[in-house]
């Protein structure tokens, strides 16, 4: 929700990047995309503040310095955006606010909305329909840019994740912690990092050769239906094509990330 109403706002507002000069572009590949609202902004004061919002009712640990951790880490990734050229300060600051405001907004709804999502028989669906409406209507530009294509891929990971954490809930299969909620947080140590390291090597390997198979598919099955080459850059760009294969392909990543990749770390003694 964050990422697609910042994604969203820039197109609507179309107000843009920092001039160069004076300011030095360190990224090229979104410098096309409007400025405002930062969704590195948007996404940092989501991920770490839902997540120390959400924690404490799972895990015991000191809030205070949770509070510090998600300070710091949302406030490293906005400087960042300074840094790189890509934002003004007003864009990096308007990021960070709306992200705060809808987490204000939906705080006391966020009980409900996870019960439903994997209880509900219509979560599936609506997982994967919304997404994919959205994906389709999202705001038409006057020129290309990656904003509808990384909103698009975004949305058929959550899509996909939403649904494999409905299917795990169907299997029983939910990952709970041992004990008494809130647990206490497990002490580091070589063996868990090692565990935590083997999980992560196996899950990148096995999503990365999801991508690449189901990318090649998607984009072959269409390309061949409008009649068009896949080594054609622009046919990728167009919005009948582009939507598709991209909601299709990380939808199914978000699939195997919650069914699969759980299933083969329980196989090999990795969970």
């Amino acid at each position: 929700m964050v990422m697609y109403i910042g994604q969203a706002l820039k197109d609507v507002l179309k107000l843009p990047r920092p001039l160069s000069p004076p300011v030095v572009k360190l990224e090229k590949r979104v410098d096309a995309e409007y400025g405002l609202p930062s969704t590195h902004a948007m996404a940092a004061t989501a991920i770490f503040f839902t997540l120390l919002l959400s924690a404490p009712s799972r895990v015991q640990f000191q809030f205070e310095v949770g509070l510090f951790v998600a300070v710091l880490l949302s406030t490293l990734v906005c400087l960042s955006r300074l840094y790189t050229g890509m934002h003004s300060a007003l864009d990096v600051l308007s990021g960070a606010l709306i992200s705060a405001t809808l987490i204000l907004l939906t705080y006391p709804c966020w009980e409900t909305f996870d019960h439903l999502q994997l209880s509900s028989p219509l979560s599936p669906v609506v997982a994967l329909a919304l997404p994919l409406f959205l994906s389709y209507t999202y705001p038409e530009l006057d020129h290309y840019t990656t904003t509808r294509g990384d909103t698009t891929t975004i949305l058929g990971v959550s899509a996909g994740c939403s649904v494999g954490y409905w299917v795990n809930e169907r299997l029983g299969e939910t990952f709970e912690p041992q004990g008494v909620l809130p647990v206490p947080l497990p002490a580091l140590s070589l063996g868990g990092l090692a565990m935590g390291s083997a999980r992560f090597a196996l899950g990148v390997a096995v999503l990365v050769a999801t991508r690449q198979a189901v990318k090649t598919a998607s984009l072959r099955v269409l390309c061949s239906w409008y009649g068009t080459s896949m080594k054609d850059r622009d046919t990728r760009r167009r919005k009948e094509i582009e939507v598709p294969y991209k909601f299709t392909t990380y939808t199914c990543m978000g699939l195997v990330n919650s069914i699969l990749v759980n299933k083969l770390f329980i196989l090999l003694g990795l969970l």
